[in-house]
């Protein structure tokens, strides 16, 4: 736009069409691959010689497509992960004739989930929700999650949030946390009744977002990515007096899941391309996976792995 202006200063005779203006102010549309081991999923467990019982290793193959934009009202993000495990976390159903069957093939999931904010400044034509030194803005949140995978437990996770993200006043980079309400929705295959369908409770639950460039190394385009969420316990979710008399179903756990990548601008550093080609590597903590918590005869709720990957900026 901006030589478009100066050619018309200059009275060219044939200048460039002025171009109408991006809705969008950034936009960035990813496709990654990645590798985690050793997963882990609730339940998915083996027992060991002294008779107790640990997580049982689950290599997985992640395909990711996500996008972020930001325009003058707020923010959106959308992610999609198709999880492939190998055979360690088999492919089931309790559909199948006579009931509950595994097969020799490991499962896929997809999940995904979107975020969206509004902010308050914008929408106030203010900067009334501005602390200098502190708080840049803060905006309305809500987004939801949802979740399939084709095992015999045939998790359906349907989950809404709604709330307030504050976005810290960082030097370089972006930190933003969020306060909402979580609303959870799933399924329990294993219930052979009439309430395989599970409803938990409205609870907290709070998301730290955050890119940081790193300078120690000049010329080495780093940068240090991740997320941390933590949903408080959200109840049993089945409520059910009759068929789970006396706490039979247990109750859920504190949630906790947090993800660190180190991130190399592959692009930039090889043919002066930013925001191009990333490289990452990265460890992952996950502490009473989906709510769930360990139990004696009960693992797979607590995953320590670490990944690694590539990630392609395809607009």
């Amino acid at each position: 736009m901006a030589a478009d202006l100066e050619t018309r200063k200059l009275n060219v005779a044939e200048a460039a069409p002025l171009r109408e203006p991006s809705f969008f102010l950034f936009s960035d549309t990813q496709v990654s691959f990645r590798y985690q081991f050793p997963a882990a999923e609730p339940g998915v467990q083996i027992q060991r010689a002294d008779g107790g019982f640990r997580n049982r290793d689950i290599p997985k193959y992640i395909t990711n497509i996500s996008h972020a934009d930001a325009w003058v009202y707020g923010t959106n993000f959308f992610s999609l992960d198709i999880l492939k495990s190998t055979s360690q976390d088999p492919a089931g159903t309790t559909n199948a004739p006579g009931g509950f069957a595994q097969y020799d093939n490991g499962a896929t999931e997809a999940y995904g989930l979107y975020r969206g904010t509004l902010s308050l400044n914008a929408l106030t034509g203010t900067k009334a929700f501005t602390v200098p030194g502190l708080v840049k803005d803060v905006s309305l949140a809500f987004g939801f999650d949802a979740n399939t995978k084709n095992t015999a437990f045939g998790p359906k996770k349907r989950d809404v949030v709604g709330g307030l993200t504050f976005s810290v006043d960082v030097p370089a980079g972006f930190l933003n946390i969020s306060a909402h309400a979580y609303k959870e929705w799933n399924r329990n295959g294993f219930n052979i009744g009439g309430d395989r369908d599970v409803s938990f409770d409205t609870v907290p639950e709070f998301e730290i977002v955050y890119n940081f460039p790193i300078t120690f190394f000049p010329n080495v385009p780093l940068s240090l990515a991740g997320f941390n969420n933590i949903v408080m316990p959200k109840g049993k979710g089945i409520r059910d007096a009759f068929n789970y008399p006396g706490g039979y179903y247990p109750g859920t756990g504190v949630e906790f899941l947090s993800r660190t990548n180190l991130v190399l601008d592959v692009g930039k550093m090889i043919w002066n391309q930013p925001n191009k080609l990333d490289a990452f590597v990265g460890f992952q903590y996950w502490l009473n996976k989906f709510g769930n918590v360990e139990r004696t005869t009960f693992k797979g709720t607590e995953e320590k792995s670490f990944l690694a990957g590539i990630a392609f900026h395809i607009f």
